[in-house]
């Protein structure tokens, strides 16, 4: 029988999954690539006998890693040393801690995503474009659409140009844009060369703008940069893009939204998308909703666009949790 000092981490996995049960396997499972599934469903197979010592054991072990990950993601490294110290003993802790800290990718500015975004904005707003675009492409999405949000509209297209663009930056300019910061905040920075920003990153950010930034920047990448912009459309879910929603996943949509949302929502859309959203609604509730659009007086288009936005929010909800699907492609998806 093998001690847990002995094996090695592609079978401390396959006893991990086999202790968690078939059910907890397979979530966990959805969350891995296929090579990585197929070693694992291998090391599972030759695993003709576990102990329940073992099992306890690389359990334990597992419990701590992710414990230790909790600590530094909430209070840093030194933190998180200085809870297992106490817990499990100083030789103990190192242990974890260099085996979290060898495979675990600390991403840099992780002390700027324990802040609050307007008081980052007060540091960075100043800065040059390109150090703005570098420290958001690090950020939560949330706070990086808070920030851009509050940059003057000129500057709005530029960051999200620079951050679009964004490939992989040298871990000295990292440094050096994170002591920018330091005099300030706390600073975690990193030896490794980081990916970060990307198309990807971009379209996070913007997902979570309100409807007013959204348009200003795209409209201006239209001119700075069309084939991008056409690139971040695409990847991108607006109000309008209701059309290309399915009839079922857009039954499932309106399930969801409450009547007064979708009548303010549509107070200012195409006849293409009323006519989509109609054709998707019992007769009765159509012609409900057609009245209250009828006697709705004049509203204010920043209502509109809230509404709007919340009825996108539910389907990137909807699509997120698999139970629709958006078609973004131009015949290059093929759904069966």
């Amino acid at each position: 029988m093998l001690h847990t000092s002995e094996i090695n981490g592609k079978q401390k996995a396959a006893i991990l999954l086999i202790a968690l049960g078939p059910d907890i396997a397979a979530q966990i499972f959805k969350h891995l690539r296929e090579d990585e599934i197929e070693k694992l469903t291998l090391e599972i197979a030759n695993q003709r006998k576990v102990t329940q010592e073992q099992k306890d054991k690389v359990l334990a072990e597992f419990h701590q890693m992710c414990l230790a990950k909790e600590y530094i993601s909430t209070g840093g490294i030194d933190y998180a040393r200085e809870i297992i110290e106490k817990a499990l003993g100083a030789e103990r802790a190192v242990m974890i801690i260099n085996r979290l800290t060898s495979s675990l990718q600390i991403r840099p500015f992780d002390f700027a995503r324990k802040t609050d975004p307007a008081q980052l904005l007060n540091f960075i707003q100043n800065e040059h474009p390109q150090t703005i675009a570098l420290i958001m492409a690090y950020l939560q999405p949330e706070q990086s659409a808070a920030i851009i949000s509050a940059l003057p509209p000129d500057r709005q297209a530029d960051v999200a140009n620079r951050i679009a663009s964004m490939d992989r930056t040298s871990p000295d300019i990292i440094k050096d844009v994170e002591r920018i910061l330091e005099r300030k905040l706390s600073s975690l920075v990193t030896q490794d060369f980081t990916a970060a920003g990307g198309v990807d990153s971009i379209v996070e950010v913007l997902n979570r703008v309100d409807r007013t930034t959204e348009r200003t920047i795209i409209e201006n990448l239209e001119v700075q940069n069309p084939e991008l912009a056409e690139e971040i459309k695409k990847r991108m879910f607006v109000f309008e893009d209701i059309v290309l929603l399915d009839d079922r996943s857009l039954q499932t949509v309106l399930r969801e939204i409450e009547s007064k949302d979708l009548a303010l929502a549509l107070k200012a859309s195409s006849n293409e998308v009323a006519e989509k959203i109609y054709k998707n609604m019992s007769k009765r509730a159509a012609e409900m909703l057609r009245e209250e659009l009828q006697y709705m007086g004049p509203v204010r288009i920043r209502d509109v666009e809230e509404s709007q936005q919340k009825v996108v929010n539910v389907i990137r909800r909807l699509e997120d949790s698999g139970e629709i699907i958006v078609s973004r492609g131009k015949g290059d998806e093929v759904i069966v």
